[in-house]
């Protein structure tokens, strides 16, 4: 199984490393991955093995601790995390008032009586009363010899306070040595502060990455009206509606549940899940889903799927799922952040001995002193563990709002690289809603109508579907011994004689006779760029039916775009040769493969992906499934099949060709993104801290001061996030 939870108290890359670590060190544990930037932890188990409670008890003993479905959700997680969100705004803005008169007695009145001691009474509630939590917690970490953000600070903080205590109460231990004592509480008290800025702004700001995953969530409608069978109208929470129930729809409101319509007609706004803007017509038999909105009509119509079986919470679901997944470059950054701590405290540690061994006690001492507090504090591997996932979440987010819906991290950073695009024709380039343009008969016997429309009832082919339609008034005949051959056809035994319905290519295979007046009325529909279908008994064709599939507004547009971006762009299709011809010189194709069968177009990628170039194949039919399943990155068309979308590593809500070079884009500005958030996060670290050891001090006397670092630190990660965000207003 797998599940995303929340994760509480979790505050840096090194608290997300502590988590991912224990949860992976349970036997039944399959996978797991934190993601820092959502407070969310996805995990992948053997529920024979191991169970969510036994899972959340590990956590719990790190310091941690996680919401499974018996204790909460992801409403109560947002409940919780406000209400600490909260707790936290209210303790900055006491550590920053409290700081305030300790900065000015330490630097314009250090002179006043017991200046020293009106300090420590300052600093003491809000190093060990506001700031409690960070000793807390790295008390806890270190009797599970783990470390993280929380270590440095209260490291750095304790030693700084301790140590002004100790100047204060025996100052003539310094004096003896001829050195003048000196207190550093406004430090430890002005970093404390800074740390909880820092923390504040920076869950102010992941709270605006998962905006998106907010929106899907405030779709959702809380009641709806339910038609019982006398004709009453009963206003009912969502979670009661079940399958079959009637549901009212009044203008305005927001469909509750996916189903079809039973009475009436209005346009439904469909923006929020396909990202188109224009509203939907539905009449009887429309297709309806939870979360769209009615405009001025109303109607009525059947529940066919309710809870978590609706499109909105599959999407919801496939947005979580894929936010809380890292990408390939974030293995480098967790292994970083997992030695990060002890390193930062090895290198403070080297600081002040250096300093003791070149300045001696004298100046070695205070120095040395303030590089160990400025080391802990100015390195940061929050910069680090936010970098990527916050651009994840805000970059699947944005794709989400946009209709395009991707199932992992991996396939946002690989759709970049794409190289050649595969497209399948019908339902990709083409509207997918084939309807029977003409036909025609060998003789004149009307049950052959009747046989075609019954085999083409049993077969699952969307020209079937055309088929059967355009004979639906036809008496239906019992069908033996039916038989499915992928790619070409079907047959069936009717009154027992064999019929078949299918392709040129199954009549050639089973040695079937064409008249020439039939093979040249083929030859001019397949001219046309219209497809063929024929019925034929064991001996001699006896029909030839014209079916013609339209090609989509957007698609000759789309495949320009992606040829302009340098892109290699082919159309695969089942279809005759002649067709293909015809639908690829429409739409601007200069390569394409027709008459191909599953396990063809499954080749053919894998064709191009010897030589060297990233595939990406778009399908949305149950043929198109292995092709998707070979490719690089598969790219799943909404109104498909589910097999071809569950295979997909990205869906298209709307079926619209054009989202995909918007997907495109969307990946290259992710990990444009992602890469400058790298590489500010390892050049912030690389540099600050030797300059915080005192690496400058030899050439122009410069130290950095601890209280400067507590505010570089801070801005160091909403300076990433807030880079992340910049994502949400690049045009696609």
């Amino acid at each position: 199984m797998t599940t995303t939870l929340p994760v509480l108290h979790l505050h840096c890359a090194a608290c997300a490393k502590a988590v991912e670590d224990t949860i992976r060190s349970l036997s039944g544990v399959v996978g797991v991955a934190v993601n820092l930037a959502a407070s969310s932890v996805t995990i992948e188990y053997l529920p024979e093995r191991v169970s969510l409670p036994h899972i959340r008890k590990a956590v719990q003993a790190k310091g941690y601790d996680l919401l499974i479905e018996e204790t909460g959700s992801l409403e109560m997680a947002e409940r919780i995390q406000a209400d600490e969100y909260s707790k936290l705004k209210d303790r900055t803005i006491a550590a920053i008032v409290l700081s305030l008169p300790l900065v000015a007695i330490s630097m314009f009145f250090m002179d006043i009586p017991f200046a020293n001691e009106w300090m420590w009474a300052l600093a003491t509630p809000i190093v060990f009363g506001l700031g409690k939590d960070f000793f807390i917690r790295a008390e806890r970490q270190l009797r599970h010899r783990t470390a993280s953000m929380d270590t440095l600070v209260a490291l750095s903080t304790g030693v700084a306070y301790l140590f002004s205590i100790f100047n204060m109460l025996f100052p003539e231990f310094w004096l003896s040595r001829s050195i003048q004592p000196h207190v550093y509480f406004e430090t430890a008290s002005v970093i404390i502060a800074f740390v909880l800025l820092g923390r504040c702004l920076e869950e102010r700001a992941k709270s605006n990455t998962s905006s998106s995953i907010k929106k899907l969530m405030g779709l959702r409608p809380k009641t709806v009206t339910l038609v019982r069978d006398n004709g009453q109208l009963v206003q009912t929470s969502v979670e009661r509606v079940a399958v079959g129930d009637i549901v009212l729809v009044k203008p305005g409101e927001k469909i509750a549940v996916d189903g079809a319509v039973t009475e009436g007609s209005s346009y439904v706004d469909e923006s929020m899940l396909s990202g188109e803007p224009l509203p939907v017509l539905k009449q009887q038999h429309g297709k309806v889903y939870a979360g769209t909105i009615n405009q001025k009509g109303s109607f009525r119509f059947r529940a066919e799927k309710v809870g978590a079986e609706t499109l909105l919470a599959h999407v919801i679901r496939m947005v979580q799922d894929a936010q809380g997944s890292k990408a390939p470059v974030q293995k480098l950054v967790d292994k970083v952040a997992g030695i990060f701590v002890p390193t930062v405290i090895g290198i403070a540690l080297v600081a002040l001995a250096a300093w003791l061994l070149v300045g001696g006690a004298s100046v070695g001492l205070p120095h040395g002193l303030l590089a160990f507090v400025t080391v802990l504090i100015i390195a940061c591997p929050c910069a680090l563990g936010l970098a990527t996932p916050t651009a994840i979440m805000v970059g699947i987010g944005k794709a989400a709002e946009q209709g395009i819906l991707i199932k992992d991290a991996e396939s946002l950073e690989a759709a970049r690289k794409i190289s050649a695009i595969v497209l399948d024709k019908t339902g990709v380039v083409t509207e997918g809603k084939p309807a029977v343009s003409a036909a025609w008969w060998a003789s004149d016997n009307s049950r052959y109508a009747s046989i075609l429309r019954s085999l083409e009832e049993l077969s699952e082919h969307p020209l079937a579907e055309a088929v059967a339609h355009r004979f639906k008034d036809e008496p239906l005949c019992a069908v033996a011994n039916f038989e499915n051959f992928v790619g070409k056809g079907v047959k069936g035994t009717v009154d027992g004689q064999t019929y078949f319905v299918g392709n040129a290519q199954l009549l050639a295979e089973n040695h079937i006779v064409v008249n020439e007046q039939l093979a040249t009325t083929a030859r001019k529909v397949a001219g046309q760029a219209k497809t063929t279908v024929w019925l034929a008994d064991e001996q001699r064709a006896l029909a030839l039916i014209a079916i013609d599939d339209k090609v989509k507004e957007t698609s000759r547009a789309a495949i320009r775009q992606l040829r302009d971006a340098g892109m290699m762009v082919y159309l695969l299709t089942g279809d005759s040769i002649a067709t293909a011809e015809r639908v690829a010189a429409a739409v601007g194709v200069h390569d394409f493969c027709a008459e191909a069968l599953p396990q063809q177009k499954a080749d053919f990628v894998r064709r191009l992906q010897g030589e060297e170039r990233v595939v990406a194949m778009v399908g949305d039919g149950i043929n198109d499934s292995a092709a998707l399943a070979q490719a690089d990155v598969s790219i799943a068309m909404g109104k498909g099949s589910d097999i071809a979308i569950d295979v997909a590593k990205m869906t298209i809500v709307s079926s619209d060709l054009s989202k995909i070079p918007a997907a495109i884009r969307l990946s290259r500005q992710t990990v444009s993104i992602i890469r400058q958030n790298l590489f500010w996060a390892f050049a912030y670290n690389l540099v600050a801290i030797p300059i915080a050891a005192g690496a400058l001090y030899a050439f122009n006397g410069f130290l950095l001061n601890p209280m400067i670092a507590g505010g570089s630190m801070a801005l160091s990660s909403v300076s990433v996030v807030c880079n992340s965000l910049r994502l949400r207003w690049k045009a696609l």
